[in-house]
């Protein structure tokens, strides 16, 4: 009986020693096969099994190894006529269902939350449509007054902050467009009119990486927004803190205007986007 009590526990522990290794081999491979993958994705036009190794640090016998693996799981294929290596038809899957599952509202509403904790204001997603901004999504201040955008409501583009952040980050023939579709209405005395002023106005939210609206849609409302990027580093989507002047004073722009910066670049980076600095169209 004694005997056989200590045997148990010993070879308990010998079947774990044995197992460790064994599952630290499978995730090293599991990392090896993800490395080719995303290589492959990396080179439209496919690489050779010599290149593919180079690329990703592995010898060329193993990295065969790997993709004969992959390959019966259709992640990748192999072009006979060009003898490369490239991403198969189950990555593609994988992939799609991503893009279902990214719904850029539930995507954004955790970070409109840390922008409205952190600065007491509303914050808003809005939308590029039809030349217009139009409101998608919202988290309100708990102060009595507070600035309120419905969603699904529009706004021009050229006298609201979250509008003025897209028109920065997009090319030149984009913004031209707009300004041909909705001209530029002066919705207050403070709203920029002209096609020079907003081309100026344009550069400024491109260098500081945010943008302002001085009371320049509604009287008594300040706003600053900033751009969301999609993966091809194109305007997605933008976000905003709206308030009162009384409490978005001008001492407070440039403070609310960073952290709505930084969310945007954290909402980017969730989104699946490549974030960059604005750029001149």
């Amino acid at each position: 009986m004694k005997g056989r009590a200590k045997t148990g526990p010993l070879r308990r522990r010998a079947g774990a020693s044995k197992a460790a290794p064994n599952r630290a081999g499978q995730v090293q491979s599991l990392s090896r096969a993800l490395s080719i993958v995303n290589a492959l994705a990396r080179d439209d036009d496919g690489l050779t099994l010599t290149d593919l190794a180079h690329t990703v640090g592995l010898p060329p016998s193993t990295v065969h190894r790997l993709l004969t693996t992959l390959e019966e799981e259709r992640f990748v294929r192999f072009n006979r006529e060009i003898s490369r290596w490239m991403v198969g038809v189950q990555a593609f899957i994988a992939g799609g269902a991503f893009l279902r599952s990214r719904d850029v509202v539930a995507l954004a509403r955790p970070f409109l939350r840390q922008l409205m904790e952190e600065s007491g204001e509303t914050a808003n997603l809005a939308f590029e449509d039809e030349g217009e901004a139009v409101y998608m999504g919202q988290v309100e201040s708990r102060q009595l007054v507070r600035a309120i955008a419905k969603p699904g409501g529009r706004v021009l583009m050229h006298g609201s902050a979250i509008g003025k952040a897209m028109l920065a980050a997009m090319p030149a023939s984009a913004v031209g467009a707009v300004l041909q579709r909705h001209g530029l209405s002066r919705l207050t005395e403070r709203t920029i009119d002209t096609p020079a002023r907003l081309r100026l106005h344009l550069e400024e939210i491109r260098a500081r990486g945010y943008a302002v609206d001085d009371e320049e849609y509604a009287l008594g409302m300040r706003c600053v927004a900033a751009p969301i990027y999609d993966e091809h580093g194109g305007v997605a989507a933008a976000i905003s803190l709206s308030g009162p002047t009384a409490r978005v004073t001008e001492d407070r722009l440039a403070l609310l205007g960073g952290l709505v910066r930084k969310v945007a670049g954290q909402l980017t980076a969730e989104f699946g986007g490549q974030a960059q600095a604005l750029k001149a169209g």
